[in-house]
């Protein structure tokens, strides 16, 4: 094993073109957990990199050569006889031993019971991802739709994006897990029940129900599945959403622009950790705002006036101050005796203070 661990001591590590992301990591032990490809190996070389080298050692824990005995039976030794500080372990396994060094950086795609400072590392929102552009111009929002929030995407080839995003996929799920997604990905922004899922999926492969919903509770707890409940309803069906547009346009050939575009508004309520409910005619109910948010690509200001009038109840009971309507590019404030209406195109909400 000291020859494998040698190996990784002497590797040049490169991280070209990366670029800094919302979260950094500190001098303090730190666990980076996130979904596949969200950007975890970068911030970690791009911290490395700024050390000695001979003060680290990196290596990826999924390294077939690695034999867990014979590890925890050496790194200790290896790393307190090559003075090593800072031992970084990628696709870390709970099984690997840790002990008593300066500083350990992990990288997980779950969160751990560990006393380290956590970084949750999620997909690029609309913000990160406009400084992974070339440019910054009218094509950068139809960029967004195409390539979603996986930072890797913007180096793959267009014609190579939905294989790429597959064969990730595929190595991060098991295959019932990548079956629950795919068929997820078709009901994006509906009320879905794990049996709902369930009467879909037992048609297509032989699967209890108790392994469905023990897998995609794991889909959930590792984020690549989100939900949003009904207000003040904690018990009604919740509205199932993607973590990234991205997996939907990889999976399933069915395009429902209108689903997507709401997808990608609550992916940035979400990523900025917005208290958010449905509500019947709702797409989102922030109660901390006194703020409603209705996604509507193309909206037009007749059919809106009747959407609010249908939540004018709702509006007065709740006290709610304004209605921010998303669009692709509709600007407008609307004058209403109820309260404040304001269509403001998706890249100006998306980069506001408020968003």
């Amino acid at each position: 094993m000291n020859t494998l661990l040698d190996e990784y001591y002497r590797y040049d590590l490169h991280n070209s073109g990366f670029i800094e992301r919302k979260h950094s990591i500190g001098e303090e032990s730190t666990l980076i957990y996130g979904i596949a490809q969200s950007g975890k190996t970068s911030l970690i070389k791009s911290y490395l990199l700024t050390h000695k080298k001979s003060t680290y050692l990196y290596f990826d824990c999924r390294d077939s050569r690695l034999d867990i005995n014979e590890l925890n039976s050496s790194l200790k030794t290896f790393c307190r006889d090559n003075k090593i500080s800072i031992l970084a372990l990628d696709n870390y396994v709970e099984s690997i031993e840790l002990f008593e060094i300066d500083q350990v950086i992990l990288s997980s795609e779950e969160t751990l019971e560990l006393p380290f400072h956590t970084i949750h590392l999620e997909l690029l929102d609309y913000e990160e991802f406009l400084a992974f552009e070339s440019k910054f111009d009218s094509t950068a929002l139809n960029h967004f739709f195409q390539l979603g929030g996986f930072p890797a995407m913007h180096k793959i080839a267009s014609e190579d994006r939905v294989l790429y995003l597959q064969s990730i996929l595929n190595r991060a799920l098991e295959p019932i897990e990548f079956s629950i997604l795919s068929q997820a990905s078709k009901m994006v922004t509906q009320k879905v029940s794990a049996f709902n899922l369930y009467e879909r999926l037992k048609g297509e492969r032989k699967i209890s129900k108790d392994k469905l919903y023990l897998h995609l509770q794991s889909l959930f707890d590792r984020g690549y599945l989100k939900s949003l409940g009904k207000f003040n309803h904690p018990s009604a069906v919740k509205k199932l959403y993607l973590c990234d547009i991205a997996i939907k346009h990889a999976l399933v050939l069915q395009k429902h622009f209108g689903r997507i575009f709401e997808n990608l508004v609550f992916s940035e309520l979400d990523k900025r950790h917005v208290e958010c409910y449905y509500d019947e005619g709702i797409d989102f109910y922030l109660p901390q705002r006194a703020q409603i948010i209705i996604a509507s690509p193309f909206a037009n200001e007749h059919a809106l006036f009747k959407k609010v009038e249908a939540l004018e109840g709702f509006i007065v009971s709740n006290r709610v101050r304004e209605v921010i309507v998303v669009t692709m590019n509709l600007e407008s404030t609307l004058s209403h005796p109820i309260s404040r209406i304001e269509m403001i195109p998706f890249e100006r909400w998306a980069l506001g203070d408020d968003s």
